[in-house]
């Protein structure tokens, strides 16, 4: 005998995995985030951002 189906239950099924599976990739971005500001104090840069590139010297 076939079961009743229960569409309601499978809906909440399907949003609540899809809300674990967004929480999980925000999270991990928020980490990766953090780990690349992390890594650019330590070397003492800013990533390059507001100074301009060296021009090369022209020969005159």
């Amino acid at each position: 005998m076939a079961r009743k189906p229960n569409y309601g239950f499978e809906r909440r099924q399907r949003e609540r995995a899809k809300a674990e599976k967004k929480a999980a990739r925000l999270e991990a971005k928020a980490r990766k985030r953090e780990q690349r500001a992390a890594e650019g104090a330590d070397d003492g840069s800013d990533g390059g951002a507001g100074e301009a590139p060296p021009t090369p010297d022209k020969a005159e």
